[in-house]
């Protein structure tokens, strides 16, 4: 079952919109739209944005100026990114993704079921990264509370390490009727 994050798809075509959520639906997640780069930061620092499906090539704020952004704030710079352009192959661009920590580029036009496996992935490892880190978290509270290792216990909270008496074995023979 999907976790209540959303995929947040980016671009300022309507049409390719239409097409990435057409694309993406039947996958179940919650699917979220911005039409900017300004419109995606803002939905992203509002929260419960699992994953970007993003434009690179956007008038004001490009694809790679959100990526830069969320890559400095660190409640967001672990959200997985895939980004879209429709320019074809470009050694410049594909390094410049990978260096700012994009996880995937996608050439347009999209290939609707590679879209989905890419997604797909990418979401459910990003959530169960989420979730180990919030286990890490009360793991460590935990271990907070722990008393140091070299303080001894009081005696009423000391664990009880003998054995339990054991309970006599009746055979058939030693029952009287």
């Amino acid at each position: 079952m999907p976790s209540d994050a959303k995929i947040l798809i980016v671009d300022d075509h309507e049409e390719t919109l239409y097409a990435l959520e057409s694309a993406l639906a039947p996958l179940g997640y919650r699917l979220a739209r911005a039409s900017s780069g300004d419109a995606a930061l803002k939905e992203v620092l509002r929260g419960q944005v699992g994953l970007l499906v993003l434009d690179v090539h956007m008038p004001d704020v490009s694809g790679f100026d959100v990526v830069r952004y969320l890559r400095r704030l660190e409640q967001t710079q672990h959200i997985p990114v895939i980004l879209v352009t429709g320019f074809g192959p470009d050694a410049e661009l594909t390094t410049t993704a990978f260096r700012l920590g994009v996880a995937d580029l996608v050439m347009k036009p999209i290939d609707p079921w590679a879209l989905r496996t890419k997604v797909r992935y990418l979401y459910d490892a990003h959530q169960r990264y989420l979730r180990m880190k919030q286990e890490v978290r009360e793991l460590r509270s935990l271990v907070k509370e722990l008393p140091p290792p070299n303080q001894t216990l009081e005696p009423e909270t000391r664990l009880d390490t003998r054995v339990p008496p054991q309970r006599p074995v009746l055979r058939e023979h030693d029952q009287t009727a």
